[in-house]
């Protein structure tokens, strides 16, 4: 890896999709100041509805969407909090962000579906980049990405899934030795580096396989030696063969 960076890999796997609310359910929302208008709050519930905290009403709502960003498959949206909070009114560039999604949904003009996913993608790696500062305090791949050693093991997979990693190597990219790694990893991720390399690589198998691609060709893009290995593995984690993934996503396409 030429530059190190936590989010990128792992941003790039999915797609994130911004609808903007008038006044129903949301998941994300902008809070401001009720007399002047200034954004202060972003709130981010990434898997369920916000309910409006009581000591505030509809007219601290500045912007509200429901946002979808791969969903439950998303590693790191299940292991973010249920509810996140980042502070904006000092933050000049997020101040502006955010008066542009406002912009770009309430005037409609040509292409501002496509804007306005793009805007909110920017809003939300803000949002992730300030949670990684904080950390986490349960296990799971947010607490690996805060972690400078762990996080370049687990970026190191996700930019390469299809390598054949051994627990040496990752123990190397992180700098760590290998009982040291393997200790650490289990403690701040949950699971072991191999466990999170499979999960990592049905995820992103079931991604294609919804997408109609050939088991064989997924199977040989993550390192699996054969279509019939790819649907071993793909059973055991969601319980159907990919080749009835593959039909299901068809007929509801």
């Amino acid at each position: 890896m030429s530059r190190f960076d936590r989010l990128s890999a792992l941003i790039s796997r999915f797609s994130l999709s911004v609808i903007p609310e008038q006044g129903g359910a949301a998941n994300l929302l902008v809070l401001c100041d009720g007399d002047a208008d200034l954004p202060t709050r972003v709130l981010l519930s990434p898997l369920q509805v916000i309910e409006l905290p009581d000591e505030l009403n509809e007219a601290h709502v500045m912007f509200r969407a429901c946002t979808d960003w791969g969903g439950h498959a998303n590693p790191l949206l299940s292991a973010l909090p249920d509810l996140m909070e980042l502070d904006i009114s000092s933050n000049a560039e997020t101040v502006m962000l955010v008066r542009l999604l406002k912009a770009e949904s309430e005037a409609q003009r040509c292409g501002y579906g496509s804007v306005l996913n793009r805007l909110g993608e920017v809003l939300m790696v803000r949002l992730l980049r300030a949670q990684i500062q904080l950390g986490a305090t349960e296990p799971g791949v947010l607490s690996g990405l805060a972690d400078p050693r762990i996080s370049r093991a687990i970026v190191a997979i996700h930019e390469r899934p299809d390598k054949s990693w051994r627990n040496e190597e990752l123990a190397q990219v992180a700098g760590l030795s290998l009982s040291r790694f393997a200790e650490l990893f289990v403690q701040v991720v949950g699971e072991t580096p191999m466990a999170y390399l499979r999960r990592w690589r049905m995820v992103l198998a079931r991604q294609d396989v919804e997408r109609g691609e050939r088991i064989q060709t997924v199977a040989r893009r993550y390192g699996y030696g054969s279509g019939e290995a790819l649907s071993r593995a793909f059973r055991r984690q969601f319980g159907e063969s990919p080749l009835a993934l593959r039909r299901e996503a068809a007929a509801a396409n």
